[in-house]
């Protein structure tokens, strides 16, 4: 993080991180056939609840320490669910939760949030939306301006159609702190790269953008992917953004349909196998806690 960047967001990265691995990406749900419908057939084995007491086994197995829990459902009860999962378990060091960025009151939501010590930022499904531009509608915009002010982090959760539009986003707010989320979900299964390799490098140039190597043996075919196939799409993201913008993320439990938390997590160790102790350090923990400033 440039050290102008962190003196105006009253952050200080860790020259060493000893906090331990962070996953930086993952979610609880309490199964909903119609709040969930994205779930489709070939997804069938998610159609469950997953809540803390699935994933802390896991998180001890696989070495993690901490995470951060990013909202599911586009409502303010999500809100109110997650941060009790997360006043329950030690190891949820943050949330990154949902408010409505357009509405008239956002500015009277996000300080009523400024009373959770683990709300660290908000996301929006724009992946989702049928306006692939919502991003750069001027209400839009008003409520990602006040992010600032609450030193709150912006996830972006798009698909690699939308990275034009955030390109502009981004450039329009260079004090706020947002995140790529599962590196744009390029399009593996159809192996294209060009057009998205091309978005995100001219996005990494800009230096308040991080970006999560997460979801991405989702975006490839769920039974046949191979780590030849999703190895250039890592490496887009490694040397675009650099060792000190990058978090690791599991998705957990969305990967499950494609990978174990074990698989994900020991193709990234072999990844980085080669790389200094102190980025992987900064990748597998540090570069987390210092964005969303654990």
């Amino acid at each position: 993080m440039p050290d102008d960047l962190n003196k105006q967001q009253g952050l200080a990265m860790p020259l060493s991180w000893e906090g331990g691995v962070i996953d930086a990406h993952q979610h609880f749900w309490q199964y909903d056939a119609v709040r969930h419908s994205w779930i489709n057939d070939e997804m069938r084995e998610i159609r469950q609840d997953f809540m803390p007491g699935n994933l802390f086994p896991v998180l001890e197995e696989n070495g993690v320490s901490g995470t951060i829990l990013v909202q599911v459902d586009q409502d303010e009860s999500e809100n109110e669910f997650q941060l009790k999962n997360a006043a329950d378990f030690d190891f949820v060091r943050g949330v990154v939760g949902w408010v409505d960025l357009q509405a008239n009151n956002v500015d009277e939501r996000l300080a009523y949030y400024k009373q959770f010590e683990k709300m660290k930022g908000f996301r929006h499904i724009l992946q989702g939306e049928a306006d692939r531009a919502l991003m750069l509608k001027q209400d839009f915009k008003h409520g990602i301006s006040l992010l600032e002010k609450y030193g709150y982090t912006y996830d972006i959760l798009i698909f690699p159609d939308q990275l034009q539009y955030v390109l502009e986003l981004v450039k329009e707010f260079p004090n706020q702190r947002f995140v790529i989320d599962h590196a744009a979900k390029p399009y593996i299964k159809a192996a294209k790269i060009d057009e998205w390799e091309k978005d995100m490098r001219a996005i990494a140039q800009q230096t308040n953008v991080w970006c999560k190597i997460s979801g991405m043996a989702t975006e490839a075919d769920y039974k046949t992917w191979t780590v030849a196939q999703l190895k250039p799409y890592i490496d887009v993201v490694v040397q675009a953004f650099g060792t000190s913008r990058i978090m690791f993320g599991s998705d957990w439990p969305v990967c499950l349909v494609a990978a174990s938390y074990k698989q994900w997590i020991d193709l990234l160790r072999e990844y980085f196998s080669a790389f200094s102790q102190a980025e992987k350090d900064a990748f597998f923990g540090g570069n987390a806690a210092g964005f969303y400033n654990l």
